[in-house]
């Protein structure tokens, strides 16, 4: 998708208009059938978006993965962010691909294994923007993702948008990176169908008005997400504890609705054979090995990442979420608004041309 905006500010594309300057608008966690849902609520987006004006997203349909394909256009097998919480091959630790880069375990400059766009761009003399939140502004994440792009971190969603408006609007040649986090944080706490996540679409679908017209008419607007989300409410987890679930378990990565399994040594068959007759009605179960070839990680993945990978894969496919019993920290489990998994609600996204993209 990158690549498609610089070369519409350069004039170069084949598939959109020529433009002055481009936004990317990343709406964190809206699915295309969340915002048809909910249109009443999204109404300019809504009204904006065509049948044919969607994307799917990649696999494990999370934050970590989506935007770093979206970052290097490779993906996830390619650039080795393969899910939410991982195992890291060697040491065995369990880290978290979001917020976990800055205890050590994982170097951003290194386990991210494809260049970052914008670093390629910075290098062409190109300028590039970033504008998110304050807190993003310095991670792990921003600088395996983000690097070579000048950054601004900036609290309120209504200043996000002013501001690249206005670096869209006055800097020749300039790709903007506009990320708006609420709607997901508003869906994993209180779920899709509460009021809070319909309030929340309000708020992002005035926002995206507002951005448009500050940018003015030479400005071409895409609007994108890097997942959906679907509500599973609490009668509807499941907890796995001792017996044959865990049988030959050493770790849980992945996310509640998308596990990676890491099996001990030589129980992987076991263990998929286990999950297989426990879930296969509601969710896909599948060794690495077939997760590999049937090409979900895409369709080049090294040996390296592989090891990254769970030894099973637990992807639900009915409205569950996964939760391992033994532990101690449950917070999780108050989490509503969920996705990592294969359905549509959870990978279709939306693909808006707006402003000087507009059809």
């Amino acid at each position: 998708m990158l690549p498609i905006l610089t070369e519409a500010v350069s004039g170069r594309s084949d598939v959109l208009p020529p433009v002055r300057s481009a936004i990317v608008f990343v709406i964190d966690g809206l699915g295309a059938r969340n915002l048809a849902a909910h249109r009443g609520h999204g109404r300019f987006l809504a009204g904006a978006m065509g049948k044919r004006d969607v994307a799917v997203t990649v696999f494990p349909s999370t934050t970590a993965a989506a935007l770093t394909s979206l970052l290097t256009a490779a993906w996830p097998g390619e650039h080795g962010v393969v899910g939410y919480r991982v195992r890291v091959p060697g040491s065995g630790e369990v880290v978290n691909q979001l917020s976990g880069w800055d205890d050590g375990a994982i170097d951003p400059l290194s386990w991210q294994r494809c260049a970052p766009l914008f670093d390629l761009d910075a290098a062409s003399g190109h300028p590039r923007f970033v504008v998110s939140k304050p807190e993003y502004a310095s991670s792990g994440f921003t600088a395996a993702t983000l690097r070579g792009a000048k950054i601004h971190g900036v609290a309120e969603l209504d200043e996000r948008v002013r501001l690249a408006a206005h670096l869209a609007r006055v800097t020749d040649g300039a790709l903007v990176y506009l990320y708006a986090p609420e709607l997901d944080a508003a869906g994993h706490r209180a779920g899709v169908e509460s009021d809070r996540w319909a309030h929340t679409l309000e708020a992002i679908d005035g926002a995206a008005r507002r951005l448009v017209d500050v940018a003015g008419p030479q400005v071409g607007v895409l609007v994108t997400a890097d997942h959906g989300m679907v509500d599973v409410p609490a009668h509807r987890q499941v907890l796995f504890g001792d017996g044959p679930l865990t049988d030959g378990l050493a770790a849980v990565g992945g996310e509640p609705r998308m596990l990676h399994l890491y099996a001990e040594d030589g129980a992987a068959g076991t263990l998929r054979a286990a999950w297989a007759e426990a879930e296969d009605q509601r969710s896909w179960v599948l060794s690495r090995a077939e997760a590999i070839e049937a090409g979900l990680f895409g369709q080049t993945v090294p040996a390296e990442v592989q090891q990254r990978i769970g030894d099973v894969l637990v992807a639900a496919r009915s409205r569950v979420a996964y939760y391992d019993g033994r532990g101690a920290d449950t917070s999780g489990r108050a989490m509503i608004g969920q996705h990592g998994s294969l359905t549509d609600e959870e990978t279709v996204v939306p693909l808006i041309r707006l402003g000087a993209f507009a059809r």
